[in-house]
């Protein structure tokens, strides 16, 4: 391998999987599609983050009710993915895009369509000058059946969206290329 080559100082951290928030804004169901979203802690309680630009209108109704959704896509969904992106709540009502229902929360809405959907409890918000970071407890998680195996999530059945902000596509998964915490024993003894 070459010498690498400085590049600036960029996120190097693409694909990130594409997940739909869903949150009610002026008593309506509001989506937004996002990119930006972690895991921070596996175990429970099993913590997750979202960023947000401040400019959009589903923070609004997170920081009211302190909950929101998070639904996971499918690639069949991609072209409302995508619409729920790039358009504004302000401006096009989003609760006519997808069919939603609440779950326990009845400010998270979550979206029938979606294989997978969470229902998040806000425990903290981190005020940054351009975004809000919504630090949250899942509370519940719903599978549809056909993404479940041994009454786990799937995500070969799943087919979740993939993003990439270089290359500005979303992509897909291909097929899995070794087994977590066994592969690497091989390298045991070497």
């Amino acid at each position: 391998m070459s010498m690498p080559r400085k590049i600036g100082a960029i996120n190097a951290l693409y694909p990130m999987p594409v997940v739909i928030v869903g949150a009610v804004v002026k008593d309506k169901p509001n989506f937004i599609t996002v990119a930006h979203v972690g895991i921070l802690n596996a175990s429970p309680p099993h913590l997750v983050s979202i960023g947000l630009g401040k400019v959009h209108y589903t923070n609004q109704g997170i920081r009211e009710a302190q909950c929101f959704s998070i639904n996971i896509p499918s690639e069949a969904l991609l072209r409302k993915a995508d619409y729920v992106g790039i358009v504004s709540g302000r401006k096009v009502d989003k609760s006519r895009v997808f069919e939603s229902s609440p779950g326990e929360m009845t400010k998270a809405p979550l979206i029938k369509d979606c294989p997978v959907g969470m229902e998040c409890k806000v425990v903290n918000t981190l005020d940054l000058p351009t975004h809000d970071v919504f630090i949250a407890e899942i509370m519940a998680t719903y599978a549809d059946e056909s993404v479940l195996t041994d009454g786990r999530i799937d995500i070969a059945k799943l087919k979740p969206l993939l993003f990439d902000m270089s290359s500005r596509k979303y992509w897909s998964l291909g097929p899995a290329v070794g087994d977590c915490w066994d592969v690497g024993k091989k390298m045991e003894g070497d």
